[in-house]
């Protein structure tokens, strides 16, 4: 044998023994020693493997399952562009060989530094660089009811940094941002945070109930906080469209009678003496105090669920809902000063403070009962049913 003598080619066979591995990249096939060229004639008709996407290769002939389908989309996205970094778009369904040869499945293209700061360690950790699923197929991952089956989602969406330059193509819509949300991890893959995946799912539905049916389940089944989807519909863009406004006030209102359901639970179950509910306090001849949903008159102690959220209207009116948000927050410390200066005690709780920590919050409001022996006796005001 000399240098001339041709080498057998290796057998592939190995490359699927494993059943998570078997989609690979040109990069990551090219470190198991499969030259580009062997790799796309194993794609050929008739042959064993195939090439859902660009760079991205299924190491058997059969359909690809739920996973693989998920794996291949978040390797093509991660992928960084050679011919992007010259200015020029990469084309879907083109694997040019500037892009293979620095093709990788641990890089992606730079992201602005606040895309940065969010998720760099993240990134560097995930071996589909700074991208991640999102939309439908994310709250699939996440166990949603609601949401299709992954096999029958005829596009998969992916988050990616702004700068990418690939285009959506096949399976893979991508979805660019300006900043990139730190990433779940659920069955080895990055996945975005439930509230950004809600945002981009509704953003491509227009079936008013399908939207509801999301919305309801996500602050049902304590995925996420009511006030976190508003401000993820607001920061999209999506609170301009009527049937998203109308799934919204659903949402609100699922929410606060979720939590005062657990305020209700909390005073039953930690052995609370019963409080009046829902009712307006006023000055005896004077003007309204403000409203408080429980009330020990004895104790002098009050309960207040945090229920706020952004109000609708876009990006465009981003500052004046800031301005809003901020005058009621305003007007919130004001009344609660104003009940404090007359002696009653104000406890503040959110609807995540009461799902996360119930027990904790329990002991805040016993030791408020408790310490009311302890205070100077608070002026006298009038309780009205609100």
């Amino acid at each position: 044998m000399n240098n001339n003598t041709p080498v057998s080619p290796r057998p592939l066979g190995h490359l699927s023994d494993d059943v998570r591995s078997r989609v690979l990249s040109l990069a990551q096939l090219r470190e198991r020693g499969v030259p580009g060229g062997r790799a796309t004639a194993q794609c050929r008709p008739g042959g064993p493997w195939q090439q859902p996407l660009p760079g991205v290769f299924l190491l058997h002939a059969g359909p690809p399952t739920a996973d693989e389908r998920l794996r291949a989309v978040l390797l093509y996205a991660g992928r960084p562009s050679a011919e992007s970094s010259r200015g020029v778009p990469a084309q879907p369904g083109r694997l040019s060989p500037s892009d293979a040869a620095g093709l990788s499945a641990t890089s992606a293209s730079p992201v602005s530094s606040s895309a940065t700061s969010a998720s760099s360690s993240a990134t560097s950790a995930s071996p589909y660089g700074a991208v991640m699923i999102t939309g439908l197929a994310a709250l699939a991952l996440y166990g949603f009811t609601s949401a299709p089956p992954l096999l029958s989602l005829e596009r998969i969406d992916v988050l990616v940094p702004r700068t990418r330059r690939l285009r959506s193509t096949g399976c893979a819509r991508l979805i660019r941002a300006h900043s990139l949300p730190r990433p779940e991890e659920l069955d080895g893959m990055p996945v975005a945070p439930v509230g950004r995946a809600l945002a981009d799912a509704v953003a491509e539905l227009s079936d008013a109930d399908a939207v509801v049916a999301l919305l309801t389940e996500a602050v049902r089944a304590g995925h996420c906080e009511p006030a976190l989807v508003v401000r993820e519909l607001t920061q999209s863009g999506l609170l301009a469209r009527p049937h998203v406004v109308e799934a919204v006030d659903s949402l609100l209102a699922e929410g606060r009678t979720l939590a005062e359901g657990r305020l209700y639970e909390l005073v039953r179950v930690y052995g609370l003496q019963d409080p009046l509910w829902n009712v307006d306090l006023r000055l005896p001849g004077g003007p309204r105090l403000g409203s408080v949903d429980a009330y020990w008159p004895d104790q002098a102690v009050a309960v207040e669920l945090d229920t706020r959220a952004p109000r609708p209207g876009g990006r465009a009116a981003d500052r004046a809902d800031d301005e809003d948000d901020d005058e009621q927050w305003s007007a919130a410390v004001r009344k609660r000063e104003h009940l404090e200066r007359l002696g009653i005690t104000v406890v503040h709780l959110t609807p995540r403070k009461l799902r996360e920590a119930l027990d904790q919050q329990a002991t805040v409001v016993r030791t408020a009962l408790m310490a009311a022996n302890d205070r100077d006796p608070a002026a006298p005001v009038v309780i009205l049913p609100r």
